[in-house]
């Protein structure tokens, strides 16, 4: 067999670079084992804004402006829907936070998201006694039912081989790569936490975080937009909430732990005041970078060979812009921006 590409791992950075080499015509396989699961498991919001400091999300413009239509075209293609637009309500804690709220809402790239005015709480089942700041053009991306559908359709059309990729069986030749019966031009490696085994990629400096969520039933909660306090609490259907998501830089399991389903539920405590019950609870392990820049390029020495990794909780939007920039840079030559080129770290 002879494609253009062979793409490895098939999360939001594998589906961003696929789509790409579609709107290109180019022809590709992709390896996919189902090892890594963040993607999967990932809240899926998109937001412009951190909420911690009310700083600008970096280059959000641009990453909205192309993911956006792109999950809309995949809705189109497959006949589902993926994208749910929903406000984000952000609790204040203090008069202090009101204030700084207030100062971000006059800023240039955030004044088009944050509404310059104090909701009041009217609902007795949440804890704000100060308000909360609403952002609006926002809203979450089911990336679950979006990969298991983008997985289903390669399997169809004989694009998706379900095995790990080993790299001792990879030849490297002059301008191409051999993979047992596979001839390609470039092989490029969407692994997420997977990279740390990869040989011709390991030494780039990840650091995976675990990440949990809960999924929560609350009849009595009645909450119409996703609430962002020490948690967020993000409304599904029937009653039911996503909330999550914690850090852990240590465990590097897969593996849903008591201590991180308590520590959800100590928090989402401080926020609601109705009872509810815990129906699902899930892990994954989120690529990051210390520089919270993503990764990608090409190998400084094996040309045949890229990355794009690294995209940490902000997957849903970075994913669609990085597998532009990428594809560009191999295809076209174009270079890539300092913050995201892995020869930032050569």
């Amino acid at each position: 067999m002879q494609v253009d590409y062979i793409i490895v791992g098939l999360g939001l950075a594998g589906l961003a670079f696929a789509e790409e080499l579609i709107e290109n015509d180019k022809s590709f396989v992709i390896f996919e084992d189902q090892s890594q699961h963040s993607s999967f498991v990932a809240a899926g919001t998109y937001n412009p804004v951190v909420l911690k400091r009310f700083n600008a999300v970096w280059d959000v413009q641009k990453q909205l402006a192309y993911a956006l239509p792109l999950y809309q075209k995949l809705e189109k293609r497959f006949g589902q829907k993926y994208d749910y637009k929903i406000d984000i309500h952000r609790i204040f804690t203090s008069v202090e936070e009101q204030n700084n709220w207030f100062i971000a809402c006059d800023k240039p790239v955030l004044r088009d998201y944050m509404h310059p005015a104090i909701i009041k709480n009217e609902n007795k089942a949440i804890k704000a006694p100060f308000g909360f700041g609403r952002l609006s053009k926002t809203g979450w991306i089911n990336t679950k039912a979006l990969l298991e559908d983008y997985r289903r359709d390669l399997l169809n059309k004989k694009r998706l081989i379900k095995e790990r990729f080993n790299y001792t069986e990879m030849t490297l030749l002059d301008t191409n790569i051999c993979y047992k019966h596979i001839t390609a031009q470039k092989v490029v490696f969407c692994e997420g936490f997977g990279m740390r085994k990869n040989p011709y990629f390991k030494e780039l400096p990840m650091e995976e975080a675990k990440g949990e969520l809960i999924t929560v039933n609350s009849p009595n909660l009645n909450l119409k937009n996703v609430l962002k306090g020490p948690v967020f609490v993000q409304p599904l259907a029937d009653d039911l909430y996503k909330v999550g998501a914690t850090f852990n830089w240590d465990d590097k399991t897969s593996d849903p732990t008591p201590k991180a389903k308590d520590e959800l539920l100590l928090k989402l405590a401080t926020m609601i005041d109705v009872p509810f019950d815990v129906v699902a609870h899930e892990a994954g392990i989120r690529p990051t970078v210390k520089d919270r820049r993503p990764l990608v390029g090409i190998h400084k020495e094996y040309t045949q060979l890229a990355i794009l990794n690294g995209l940490g909780t902000r997957g849903v939007l970075l994913g669609p812009t990085m597998a532009k920039e990428l594809y560009e840079h191999i295809e076209l030559n174009t270079k890539l921006p300092t913050e995201i080129s892995i020869s930032r770290f050569n």
